[in-house]
């Protein structure tokens, strides 16, 4: 049976959120902001990390577990450093304002380094690491997954999550390059939106505790994600992990709170972001045309047979926006049911 998809404006699905988080006692600011952040999410194609996520965010909230009049303050301070404690609470305003103090340091010392902990989950790490572009800087991102899905290579226990890292690098005239990757397969949300709509994963993306392959997302809870490169994505995770966790005492390996099924304990969430400004090292216009340059000999490499074309990274996401822009953001039945009942709960105007 095709699957029932309705679309929705990004601009009626941004006030909708907004009103969301307003009608749970956030600040009208801060409510404008997260749904700015969520809806941009949608926009670019990561399905499982705009409004899909409204409703767990609503009911840590309610269940207070989310703090919706957090303070952010600096733990520490250096002139290129710096260490937020975000107050638990919502991880978009956590790294919005983190990614925005990152760049106001780089363009005094040149690069940047802010991390942050008692967050919460902030959406895809796409989100961050493209927000310097707007000042000519290359943005890098990296976070603690908010539960667990990975064990360590040969183990069984699930003490690392996917653990994102983006990149995000201006170009002239082409699309920047934005690097967008868990160090799992596949990203949780994925397996989460797959479950929602009744479609199967792909083998690949899971193994049960036999090693067997999983393709259910309904039994995910049997099995685990699958490392990018075997023992190569493992590693990855775990520097990403101490880097965005430890680091900044935040919580990693057994001290991950699994939000999917915890909705009241503080899941005390750490990321990091980078911002370096490109005037450090080159002329910007310079630099941007020469990546230019990368995209026209990586697009013009010959064909492998059955290929149809070589995509750089963020290429997708260009197209996709601009076609959600146009035609508006798809909701699939169950998750437009879902917000249905959010709304009724809150009081709010229904999409």
């Amino acid at each position: 049976m095709p699957e029932q998809i309705s679309t929705v404006s990004s601009t009626a699905l941004r006030s909708f959120i907004a009103a969301c988080f307003q009608a749970t006692g956030m600040p009208e600011a801060d409510a404008t902001t997260a749904a700015d952040l969520m809806t941009k999410a949608d926009l670019i194609g990561q399905d499982g990390h705009g409004v899909f996520r409204l409703p767990m965010y609503i009911r840590r909230i309610r269940a207070g577990g989310l703090n919706v009049n957090a303070r952010f303050r600096r733990v520490q301070e250096r002139s290129a450093t710096a260490l937020i404690d975000g107050d638990n609470g919502l991880g978009h305003l956590v790294m919005h304002h983190a990614t925005e103090l990152a760049m106001e340091k780089a363009e005094k010392t040149g690069i940047a380094w802010v991390g942050a902990r008692h967050s919460n989950h902030a959406g895809p790490a796409s989100l961050y690491a493209m927000m310097p572009l707007k000042k000519d800087m290359i943005g890098l991102y990296i976070a603690v997954g908010s539960a667990n899905h990975l064990p360590p290579w040969g183990g069984t226990e699930m003490l690392l999550s996917t653990n994102p890292i983006a990149v995000a690098i201006p170009a002239m005239n082409r699309p920047p390059i934005v690097l967008d990757m868990a160090t799992t397969v596949a990203a949780y949300g994925k397996v989460k939106t797959a479950a929602q709509r009744g479609q199967q994963m792909p083998e690949g993306w899971m193994i049960d505790r036999n090693g067997d392959p999983l393709t259910d997302p309904a039994r995910a809870a049997e099995g685990f994600l699958l490392p990018i490169g075997g023992p190569k994505g493992y590693g990855l995770s775990l520097i990403f992990g101490i880097l965005a966790g430890t680091l900044n005492g935040a919580a990693f390996g057994r001290d991950v709170i699994d939000f999917n099924a915890d909705a009241t304990s503080v899941t005390n969430t750490g990321h990091l972001i980078l911002a370096l400004d490109v005037k450090a090292f080159a002329d910007p216009a310079e630099f941007r045309h020469g990546i230019d340059k990368v995209w026209e000999e990586m697009k013009s490499s010959p064909l492998l047979p059955g290929v149809k074309e070589i995509r750089l990274p963020g290429e997708r996401l260009q197209r996709v926006l601009a076609e959600r822009s146009d035609t508006g953001i798809p909701i699939s039945a169950p998750l437009r049911a879902q917000l249905a009942g959010v709304a009724s709960d809150l009081g709010v105007d229904p999409l």
